[in-house]
């Protein structure tokens, strides 16, 4: 319990941080994200209206989702879930900020090439937080238990009926035997 309360901040604040920086300077992070909306090119225009494709937009929201996931997960709120929103604004910032294959310059490259692991050891923490269930049991666990007790209560409500069943036809052929020798043929 105390790891996790340690933890969960320590993991959380690079993300935090990142945010309230790029909402800081939402321009200079959009220079970074428009090569890779360059790239994406024509299908930007088939996405409906509603979603912003401007790089200054998109960094302010990837922004907003690192300050309020960031600060769930520090928190404990909503931690999995938290730890799934982080991952999935880490992944587009990376592939953004961090093109180490693009660079020409060696030391560039190499600078470019450590973010880039930095961030693939963050995402690693982050898929541990997501499938941290505090040792309760996960939900998948939940539901196979769920589904094997339904399955056993099914299977003893079938066998007390074929029981009855079974008795019931006994008790019709029993009926039916003592009909026939009271009754004239």
């Amino acid at each position: 319990m105390i790891l996790r309360r340690l933890a969960r901040p320590m993991l959380a604040s690079i993300f935090i941080y990142g945010g309230i920086n790029a909402l800081r300077q939402p321009e200079g992070h959009a220079e970074a994200v428009k090569p890779v909306l360059d790239k994406v090119g024509e299908q930007r225009d088939k996405l409906p209206e509603a979603v912003p494709t401007d790089p200054v937009s998109l960094v302010k929201i990837d922004a907003g989702v690192k300050i309020a996931a960031g600060t769930l997960f520090a928190l404990g709120k909503f931690p999995r879930l938290s730890a799934l929103a982080l991952l999935g604004s880490l992944v587009p910032t990376t592939v953004a900020g961090h093109p180490f294959w693009e660079a020409k310059d060696p030391q560039e490259k190499q600078q470019q090439l450590i973010q880039l692991l930095k961030n693939a050891g963050l995402a690693g923490g982050l898929l541990i937080a997501a499938a941290d269930t505090e040792g309760k049991p996960s939900l998948g666990w939940r539901a196979r238990r769920a589904a094997d007790k339904a399955s056993k209560r099914a299977h003893k409500a079938t066998e007390k009926a074929s029981k009855k069943a079974h008795k019931a036809t006994k008790q019709i052929q029993s009926t039916a035997a003592s009909a026939r020798d009271v009754l004239p043929v």
